[in-house]
Formats: C-alpha cells, sequence, structure tokens
C-alpha cells in the first residue's frame, strides 16, 4: 500500500511538471549564449585578482553581515523556542521564516536606507524563525530524565540550563555553526539590492562585461564555503561575534521621519489612507489581486513544480558521485568538490549570472534552484547511501543503483523534497526581482513605483502561499510515512 502510494504521489508530480514545463517559457534568448558561457569560464580559469583590497572588503562585509545577522536570529530563535508551545509563536515564526530575506531587505530598505541595519535584520527575521522551530525540536528531543532528579525548588532557569540545554548543547552548537554557512549565502546575496557584500561587487562586474573579477569573486566565495569548517571554531565564535560588528561600517544615516511615515502612512492601504471605507478597499484589493498576485501566484508555482522535479532527478543522478558504493576515493573526492560548489552557490546569485548568459526566461531560475537544491539533496542522500551495508554478493553499476540503492534511499529522498518543496517556492518568488514574472516581480514593481501598500500585500500573500505549502508538504510525509533520517543541516 505504501509503495503503490509513492509510485502514485511520484507520477503526479512528474505528470504536472511537464504540464507546468508546457505551459512555462523556457527558451534561450540570448544573442550567443555560448560565447557568454565561455567568457565566464575563462574568468573562472584566469580570475583577475587585482583589485583584490575591494574584494577583500566585500568578502570581509559577507562575513560580517553573515556573523551578526546569524547571531541575532539565533538569540531571538532561543527566546521563541522557549515559548515554541504557544500557538500564537509557531504560527508568528512560520510567518517570519515565510518571507525571504531579500523582500525583509527590501522592506527595510524603504526605511532605514542602505544602513547595515537593513541587512541584520533581513538575515536575522527570518532565521530567528528557523531557529525557533529547529531550537525547539533539538529541546523537546532531550531525555526527560534529568528533570525527575533535580530538587523541587529548582526555577525555571535551574531546569532548562542543568536539564534540557545540558543535554542538547552540542546539537544547538552543531546546528548554529551549519546554519552560518546558509547565512554567508544570505549576506552574499543581500549586495543584489545594494548592500555591500560580494554579490554587488559580482553584479558590478557583469554589468561592465568584467568576466574575469567575476571568476575572482566567485573563487573567493567558494573557498570561504569550503574552508568552513576550518576557522568557524565554537571557541572562536565569541571572537568573531565581538569583531563581526565593527566590519559593517556605517552607511547612509537613517532618517528616523523615513522610519516613522513607512510604518504608518506608506504601507496603509491607499483607499483607508484617502478615507473611502471598506468597499473601496476590496476593489483596490480585488484589482490588486487579479492583475498581478494571481499571474504571479500562477507563475511561482509553474516555476516551482518544474524546478522541483528538475530538482530531484538531479538529486538521484547525482548522489552516486559520493556514495561508496559507487566510487573510489579520488573520485569520491572530486564529486564533493562538485556538490560543494553546487550547493554553495546561491540560487538568486546562480539566476542572475544565467539571466546574463541566456536571456530572460524561466531556464535560468529553473536550472539555478535544480542545481542548488539538487546539489544538497545529493549530498545528504549520498552520506545516508554510505551508512548501507551490501552482501559480498551484490551487483554492481546500475543493477546496484536500481535494485540495491534506490529502493532503499528512495524515502528518505522523497522525505528530502518535500522539505525543500517550501525553500524552492520562497526563491521563486524572490527571483521574480531578477525580472521573471513569479510574484517577486511584482513585488519589485510596487516597491519602484514609490506603491509600498501593494507591495506589502503582496509579500504577504507570498508569506502565506509559502506557508501553504509547508503544511501540504508535512501532511504528504505523514501521508507515506516518511522520514528523512539524516539530520537537520539543510538550508
Amino acid at each position: 500500500m505504501a509503495l503503490r502510494a509513492t509510485t502514485r504521489v511520484t507520477l503526479g508530480f512528474i505528470l504536472l511538471a511537464l504540464v507546468c514545463f508546457a505551459l512555462g517559457d523556457f527558451e534561450i534568448s540570448a544573442h550567443d549564449p555560448w560565447r557568454s558561457v565561455g567568457q565566464l569560464l575563462l574568468g573562472l580559469v584566469q580570475p583577475d585578482f587585482s583589485g583584490i583590497d575591494s574584494l577583500g572588503e566585500a568578502l570581509l562585509r559577507t562575513v560580517a553581515f553573515a556573523f551578526v545577522g546569524v547571531g541575532l536570529g539565533a538569540g531571538g530563535g532561543m527566546l521563541l523556542a522557549l515559548c515554541f508551545h504557544r500557538w500564537w509563536v509557531r504560527t508568528f515564526s512560520a510567518f517570519i521564516r515565510a518571507i525571504h530575506e531579500l523582500f525583509w531587505a527590501l522592506i527595510f530598505l524603504q526605511s532605514f536606507g542602505l544602513h547595515p541595519v537593513t541587512g541584520l535584520l533581513a538575515i536575522a527575521i527570518p532565521y530567528a524563525g528557523i531557529f525557533a522551530k529547529v531550537y525547539a525540536e533539538i529541546l523537546d528531543e532531550t531525555d526527560p530524565l534529568p528533570l525527575d532528579v533535580l530538587p523541587r525548588r529548582a526555577g525555571r532557569l535551574s531546569k532548562l540550563v542543568y536539564a534540557r540545554l545540558s543535554q542538547a548543547w552540542p546539537h544547538l552548537v552543531s546546528y548554529t555553526a551549519y546554519r552560518l554557512e546558509c547565512g554567508l549565502r544570505s549576506s552574499a546575496v543581500l549586495g543584489f539590492v545594494g548592500m555591500p557584500t560580494i554579490g554587488y561587487h559580482l553584479m558590478a562586474a557583469f554589468a561592465q562585461g568584467h568576466y574575469s573579477t567575476v571568476g575572482a569573486l566567485l573563487l573567493l566565495f567558494y573557498l570561504l564555503i569550503g574552508t568552513l569548517r576550518w576557522w568557524v571554531r565554537p571557541r572562536l565564535l565569541p571572537v568573531y561575534l565581538l569583531v563581526a560588528p565593527f566590519l559593517l561600517g556605517t552607511g547612509l544615516p537613517i532618517t528616523w521621519s523615513n522610519v516613522t511615515r513607512f510604518f504608518t502612512e506608506d504601507i496603509v492601504p491607499s483607499p483607508l489612507k484617502r478615507g473611502e471605507g471598506l468597499s473601496a478597499l476590496w476593489e483596490w484589493f480585488a484589482q490588486l489581486f487579479m492583475n498581478q498576485a494571481l499571474p504571479g501566484i500562477l507563475n511561482t508555482l509553474l516555476l516551482t513544480q518544474v524546478a522541483l522535479v528538475a530538482t530531484g532527478v538531479l538529486a538521484l543522478a547525482l548522489f552516486p558521485v559520493i556514495s561508496r558504493h559507487f566510487t573510489h576515493r579520488a573520485s569520491g573526492a572530486a564529486g564533493h568538490v562538485v556538490l560543494v560548489i553546487m550547493r554553495s552557490t546561491p540560487e538568486y546569485m546562480l539566476a542572475f549570472i544565467l539571466l546574463q548568459l541566456w536571456g530572460p526566461s524561466m531556464l535560468p531560475a529553473v536550472v539555478a534552484l535544480a542545481l542548488h537544491n539538487g546539489g544538497i539533496i545529493a549530498h545528504l542522500v549520498g552520506r545516508r547511501s554510505n551508512e548501507i551495508q551490501l552482501r559480498q554478493d551484490a551487483p554492481h553499476g546500475i543493477d546496484r543503483y536500481a535494485f540495491e540503492m534506490l529502493p532503499r534511499l528512495y524515502g528518505p529522498f522523497l522525505a528530502l523534497v518535500f522539505y525543500r518543496w517550501e525553500i524552492i517556492m520562497r526563491e521563486t518568488a524572490i527571483l521574480g526581482i531578477l525580472g521573471i514574472a513569479t510574484l517577486g516581480f511584482y513585488v519589485d514593481s510596487a516597491i519602484q513605483e514609490i506603491r509600498f501598500d501593494r507591495a506589502m500585500v503582496l509579500i504577504l500573500i507570498t508569506a502565506l502561499i509559502n506557508i501553504g505549502v509547508d503544511v501540504l508538504a508535512r501532511r504528504l510525509r505523514g501521508y507515506l510515512r516518511l522520514r528523512h533520517g539524516v539530520n537537520r543541516q539543510q538550508c
């Protein structure tokens, strides 16, 4: 019964993706796309580090925003996790993590401008929602027995510290350190909206056609991510957190009157500001929904479905490159490098590069989403495959893959795909800022037209859709009785 249900769900998702692919725009429209690809590859082979001072400064800013933003998010997430049993805390956490970091950045740019606080809040707020959920799960999984041996007079703080945090501490530290890698990607992407991180310099280099500088920036970013385990040590984290705020820069001064006006006037729907009543508000919302929200929702769902299935296909094709059942030491090491590059490149950054190379369509977005998320799932499934013990007379080659490994790994693989579903939806929506007609396109257009009330409504709709997809994915995992069984280290 479970096998038949899994087969039906899989085939249903594939069929729906094929229909969406037929309805979408997946053409390469650039005049000479392969020449541009060759120039980029040449830039990676011959990087230009001549502007090492500015590149180094961008790298330091990227690290600083990541450390401070993730640190604030972890602190806020822990406070939320301690009262996560309350429904309104769970709802609030789900809402703030459903809005992408770039959407938060666009909101705070209108009030705080190009000030470090914009980047910090853009990272800290959604990360607080993520940390709240994961921290609460880690604390709930601690052994309740130590609570019974504590004195009855022990207060809540003592019980928390000595009975729960002491057990959960290694897992909390491990997850927080991993989330820092996600924070580095988020910090880099903030450069595309003007923050002085590596993404800003990448965008400028592409605009000027300096592919060697683009190659240098990408190589520096991969080096930063690839060496994370060596320079981010628990003992050094307090030092990094103390130094990082001084590396953020000052930015433009905050005009507090703009902040007040934005939150009290600019985001209020225009019919209410004009005092036109609820009937005018409903007409305003209906027009916004039909003309912008609905097309954005349909394109977001269409692109998400194609990207989700492409992610799954790519992950199934690539997990053997790091599995000990299919590789030797040298080939396995090369496979690890490939997957590190894939999962380390932010979807937004990769989509931006592909849009410059191939022209505007949904194809760059699908490829970017599939490469990043496929790399993550292939890495996790490949690690899971290394835990499987095969009999001595097990077949080799394609028979080993099809009859020995895939049946054992398909359940965890499918659970991971459903886990990434909501994350792919978040990224799909934000890719609209690059010109693809998803919800992010209409949000960005409303902001450019200084119609912040419309932008806020569209952002709220995006958050609600993300929450809905997350709920649906959880129900599908429950229906299919799926448990990914890997770990929580999934961005």
